[in-house]
């Protein structure tokens, strides 16, 4: 074998190439090429055992397009990723591209390289800052490029084609790729076009919600709202768009001319806080670089079963090789899961400090910016400095190096590499479900959370992997705020991770709802300080040991169906991206197929695709002259709403050229019909704004005996036969709109907003629709009725979890103050424009018109209510 004759380096900035010249001996295997390489200090001392295997398998896949290599944060994916660049570099005589999301992360990957003795060229920010010598390099097919997604992702790659591209966490691609396809305005930064693209979008908008939108400061109920506008089948909204879009100034320009051939594809979806308009799927196929490689390798945590990485990447028919057998793998590290709002009792500022404090330093991570850097200046000790991004955005070194601090980073939760000492604390605020406008919507609204469901799980895996970045390592995870910490008390959530986290976040929670906030800092000083502390070694390692010998790992249900329709998906916005309509239309109509066989858990995607089939087959026959073709998308669209069923989204959406809006339900109606009625009758002004503010201060209260009067008079103004059920273990009020939907609302406004709701309030709420039905005297409960436990604390007891029955949801008191506040409002305007001389029907079309865009419909309640069931099966949140 001839060893390395010399090494060249090249410096522009910043070291930028390094090329340690070898003989051109051809390997058989990456393994095999391991053995010769040049390596330096620093350079790992061998291969683990499930390196190698990953690595003779991928050896033997070798000639697939489009292969995945899975390899858990913290085990090698580093140096098996350049391994197999390398390997293929040399092999091939070839240019090979290792691309990575972030500067830093390629950076992170040109000193791994270095240390290995594998020839690299780092090319990262703009093109025309790249240094010569390594650009050259790549061309010549003498160093691997390492780059980020922008860098391909974009409307004229500089690079030069690639035989093999290899994308580094490739499971965060959707956030990469999907935004290079998106034109996103922020209000706050871009409030002149945020503008511009909201007035060009208001014919499609209902005009309460617009209005609601140009106010310049959002009401409480606004804020988590977004609604989605398919501008093609608006008319002449596609060509108002593109001359609003075409004007943007840099960066949007730049992405514009991304999506700009295919605008008739994209969707928009429309919030207070910005305006997004993509495709759901990226045309990454008319990338030339991407689609031109021999073959792309996608180095992932977690490859996920639905489907996740060929919607991310647009690319169908991607090869997974698994990790291979746990037994070879090591642990990647030791995670010890607080919870403090499970603390009962517990001040959990208080707390949160204390567990801060006694590991030194933290690392925050939450989905946004503003949150993260709150929580990093809350937790932080007197004197400790608080860095964010600006601090770290070439490197975690400086922060490693600290004494203490805190950093707080919004949505890293990859590439971030904090090992050993370095920072034995991440804390993580926030489920990362609505990473952009379109997960908010799919999320909140489609109730389509089934397709997201591996990435947002994949995001707090990486999160909270952060800080154990090999086997000798231990961290504490923070799990701050309510959110997450239900989240992660989800069954079908933990049970689709890895036994081993699954059995950390069971250990944590456990721990957390039985102890006091003494006991977990006695415990956090154990896992902290096990060099000098026998106790945690002693006694939560063998438990942890046992509960993941009973933890078994599993696919939500579901995860079969999307995996089975995504490439339908992929071709349906490949034809859709180039007006084939028909095409597009018949692919869609297969994924709702698909999805629809798989029963509850997809039912929203199911319904979401539904409506896409329509709107293509409407523009299809709309082209052709098929008057039977539109009737059929209509009664598409009609379908979709049955889907969905109460309070769906697809009632909101503009309706098509010569379509109607869809009627009120029989609930609905009913529910405008009575409130008709009473303004019909002469409603006393003056008592019923005064019997509002009676409303809103009781919902304010904690005390029972205002809370629960204040939730029925809530229930009349909308509509329902709103009571007290009598007798004891009643609900504290039910809301029935005849017997076509119920409500019954299980009050505990004076709980604590700590601790789980306890095992025994689940088994009362489970009675409640039985107890009302039988006071009502009817035999069955109406379909979709729903029972709702109204609480401040975070989570439900494990036991109560398992013994709940489908009907029974959680809500916030919040969330009844934002209802109350809605329903406020549109009595104020009813109120006001009810002086004028109006006959009953045109009261009923205002009450309609303005109870629908409040989203206080009894279905749209029923919506609001639901949307976070205590029982909660196969991914849907």
């Amino acid at each position: 074998m001839v060893g390395p004759s010399r090494v060249d380096i090249l410096r522009g900035d910043d070291v930028a190439f390094v090329r340690t010249r070898t003989g051109g001996t051809d390997y058989a295997s990456p393994g095999e090429l391991y053995r010769d390489l040049p390596r330096r200090p620093g350079a790992v001392p061998g291969l683990w055992a499930h390196q190698s295997e990953m690595l003779k398998t991928f050896t033997s896949k070798a000639s697939s397009p489009d292969v995945a290599l899975e390899l858990p944060t913290g085990t090698g994916k580093t140096l098996t990723g350049l391994l197999v660049a390398e390997w293929t570099r040399r092999k091939r005589r070839s240019r090979v591209i290792y691309a990575c999301p972030t500067q830093q992360l390629a950076r992170q990957v040109t000193d791994a390289a270095y240390r290995e003795g594998i020839d690299t060229a780092l090319l990262v920010g703009r093109h025309s800052d790249w240094p010569t010598g390594a650009h050259v390099a790549y061309e010549a097919a003498e160093a691997i490029a390492v780059t980020t997604y922008s860098s391909i992702f974009n409307s004229n790659p500089r690079l030069a084609d690639a035989d093999l591209i290899l994308f580094d966490d490739a499971h965060a691609g959707e956030q990469y790729v999907g935004e290079a396809y998106s034109v996103d305005i922020n209000r706050w930064k871009s409030p002149a076009e945020y503008t511009a693209v909201l007035d060009t979008l208001a014919p499609a908008l209902d005009g309460v919600f617009l209005e609601r939108l140009r106010d310049s400061q959002p009401d409480p109920g606004i804020g988590s709202d977004v609604r989605m506008v398919v501008p093609l089948r608006q008319s002449g909204l596609i060509a108002k768009l593109d001359g609003v879009l075409g004007s943007l100034r840099a960066p949007h320009t730049y992405r514009y001319a991304m999506i700009r051939a295919g605008l008739a594809s994209c969707l928009v979806y429309v919030a207070y806080s910005g305006i997004l308009v993509r495709p759901y799927v990226p045309p990454t196929h008319q990338n030339g670089l991407l689609s031109g490689a021999r073959q792309r390798v996608y180095l992932s945590a977690t490859l996920g079963e639905g489907g996740e990485l060929e919607r991310a990447f647009g690319r169908p028919g991607i090869l997974r090789l698994q990790q291979p057998d746990e037994s070879t793998a090591p642990r990647y590290g030791r995670r010890f899961f607080v919870f403090p709002e499970f603390v009962e009792g517990a001040d959990t500022t208080d707390l949160n400090r204390a567990i801060v404090a006694a590991a030194g330093k933290a690392l925050i991570l939450a989905p946004r910016t503003e949150a993260a850097m709150s929580d990093a200046s809350a937790l932080a000790q007197p004197g400790w400095p608080v860095w964010g991004i600006d601090q770290v955005a070439e490197s975690m070194a400086p922060f490693a190096k600290l004494p203490h601090g805190v950093c707080g980073l919004a949505a890293r939760y990859d590439g971030l590499d904090l090992p050993g000492d370095a920072c034995r604390l991440v804390a993580l605020d926030g489920v990362p479900d609505q990473d952009n406008l379109q997960e908010r919507f799919l999320q909140s609204r489609a109730r389509a959370g089934a397709a997201l469901a591996a990435r947002v799980r994949t995001r707090v895996i990486q999160g909270a992997g952060r800080c154990t970045r090999g086997p000798g390592d231990t961290a504490v995870v923070l799990v701050l705020g309510p959110d997450l910490s239900r989240y992660l008390t989800r069954p079908e959530i933990v049970a689709a991770l890895d036994s081993e986290l699954q059995a950390e976040i069971r250990f944590g929670r456990e721990n957390s709802q039985a102890g006091t906030a003494g006991d977990m800092l006695s415990n956090l000083h154990a896992f902290l300080n096990q060099d000098s502390d026998e106790s945690w070694r002693a006694e939560a390692e063998p438990a942890l040991t046992d509960y993941r010998r009973e933890m078994t790992q599993q696919a939500p249900d579901g995860t079969a169906a999307l995996s089975a329709c995504v490439e339908h998906e992929i071709r349906a916005w490949a034809a859709a991206n180039i007006g084939a309509w028909d095409d597009a239309a018949r692919h869609a109509h297969e994924v709702a197929r698909v999805t629809g066989a798989a029963g509850s858990a997809t039912k929203g995607y199911r319904a979401f695709w539904t409506y896409l089939e329509a709107a293509w087959a409407d523009q299809a026959a709309d082209q052709t002259g098929d008057a039977a073709g539109r009737t059929a998308a209509q009664g598409l669209v009609r379908l979709a709403e049955t889907i969905m069923g109460l309070g769906s989204w697809v009632r909101q959406m503009a309706p098509f050229p010569t379509m109607q809006r869809s009627a009120l339900s029989a609930i609905d109606a009913n529910a405008v019909n009575a409130v008709a009625s009473v303004l019909d009758s002469g409603a006393n002004q003056g008592k019923v704004r005064r019997r509002i503010g009676e409303i809103r201060a009781g919902l304010a209260e904690r005390a029972p005996s205002k809370y629960e009067p204040a939730l029925t008079e809530l229930g009349k103004l909308v509509g329902a036969d709103a009571s007290k059920p009598p007798g004891t273990g009643r609900c504290d009020s039910a809301w029935c709109w005849g017997n076509e939907l119920w409500l019954a609302l299980e009050a505990k406004s004076d709980h604590e907003p700590t601790g789980v709701v306890p095992h025994k309030d689940i088994r009362q709420a489970n009675d409640q629709l039985r107890l009302l039905a039988a006071d009502r005297g009817v035999d069955a409960v109406p379909p979709e009725s729903a029972t709702v436990v109204i609480s401040s604390k975070p989570a439900i007891h494990d036991d109560g979890v398992a013994g709940a029955e489908p009907h029974v949801h959680l809500v916030a008191p919040t969330t009844m103050s934002e209802l109350a506040l809605d329903v406020a409002s549109v009595w104020d305007e009813l109120l006001t424009k009810s002086t004028t001389a109006w006959t009953l029907p045109q009261l009923r079309q205002l009450v309609a018109e303005k109870f629908s865009s409040r989203g206080v419909l009894p279905s749209q309640i029923h919506e609001r209510l639901t949307r976070d069931p205590v029982a909660s099966k196969g991914g849907q949140p």
